[in-house]
């Protein structure tokens, strides 16, 4: 399946550029060119089942022309391997609870997917992927604990001095390896300001090959709509 950017639907790469890149060169979005329907059959099918059950299913669907089942059953495993359980707050009112991820937040979902997509093909890569992220707390905490010790990329967290919880700081702090975190003299927005200067830096592309792990990049965007299907 091909992929277009929202600002130009002629402009389309594969799955694996789309995943590398992040952002499409026009600054769009990328969005795949078409969306699987599934039967009354299939939606049924997914009662009782686990939620790697239900990421995997749809993985196939979305992601299936691209990426073998047996890798996508490993990246659906290593990902979604805790719980999203219901709980009735009150009669006819039930609550999605989505803090029983590593980080305590939903946000880890969609990290853990997609730290182990883009590892899947960096084993296909020459060089060393980095990956830029700027918080203000949760983000940087699901992505580096979802990252961590993938092999062929390197996290960098930029994060404002003083202005995150101190539970999450030690998230992304004191986990070494291929995560590093940046402490930043200033606000979210200087942080996010440094990220977009380093993408739009020409000197950086023959040497550096950059994405992002925030919320614009569809391996991370897509698989947040599992745990839906899931509840």
């Amino acid at each position: 399946m091909k992929y277009y950017s929202t600002n130009n639907r002629n402009y389309r790469v594969s799955l694996r550029e789309a995943v590398v890149r992040g952002l499409a060169p026009d600054k769009g979005l990328f969005m795949p060119e078409r969306y699987p329907v599934l039967t009354r059959g299939e939606l049924d099918s997914l009662a009782g089942k686990s939620f790697a059950e239900t990421g995997l299913m749809l993985s196939e669907k979305l992601f299936g022309e691209d990426i073998p089942r047996s890798a996508l059953e490993g990246i659906a495993e290593g990902a979604l391997n805790f719980d999203i359980p219901l709980t009735e707050v009150s009669e006819g009112i039930i609550a999605v609870e989505l803090f029983h991820g590593p980080t305590l937040a939903f946000k880890d979902v969609g990290a853990r997917f997609m730290a182990r997509m883009l590892g899947w093909f960096t084993r296909q890569a020459d060089r060393i992927i980095d990956v830029l992220v700027a918080t203000s707390g949760d983000t940087g905490s699901a992505v580096a604990n979802g990252f961590y010790n993938v092999e062929g990329v390197r996290v960098h967290v930029l994060y404002p001095s003083g202005k995150v919880s101190p539970l999450q700081e030690k998230q992304f702090t004191t986990l070494g390896g291929n995560i590093t975190a940046l402490e930043i003299d200033g606000t979210f927005d200087d942080c996010q300001s440094l990220v977009k200067q380093a993408f739009t830096d020409e000197s950086l592309k023959p040497v550096r090959t950059l994405t992002s792990a925030n919320s614009i990049n569809l391996a991370r965007l897509i698989p947040q709509s599992f745990y839906y299907f899931h509840a």
